[in-house]
């Protein structure tokens, strides 16, 4: 289990447990934080999970695929810290992540 601090739009920060194998995306929908939409489910080909990662844990992730940065690359709220959550894995690493929602496009 990761604990993740996730911001929401509004600036309310929730604390969240995510179970080791699932994605980031997987745990903010089933913890109830509707303003990430995820509409493709997991897919990577929609990009309505757009989060920004706290930049000293980037690189806990596995480097960003091509279709990845394609879909990131259509949001006007791309930052060099933007990432889908669906492709964040978490993996049982003890440390808390911190990230928040982007603004929807």
């Amino acid at each position: 289990m990761a604990n993740l601090i996730v911001v929401d739009r509004s600036g309310q920060e929730h604390v969240i447990e995510a179970a080791n194998g699932w994605s980031v995306m997987e745990a903010i929908r089933d913890n109830g934080i509707d303003e990430l939409l995820a509409l493709c489910g997991g897919c990577c080909s929609c990009a309505t999970c757009h989060v920004y990662v706290d930049e000293t844990q980037n690189a806990r992730f596995a480097a960003m695929t091509d279709d990845e940065n394609d879909l990131l690359d259509s949001s006007d709220y791309r930052k060099t810290n933007s990432r889908l959550s669906c492709q964040l894995i978490v993996d049982g690493t003890p440390e808390i992540i911190r990230l928040s929602i982007a603004p929807e496009d």
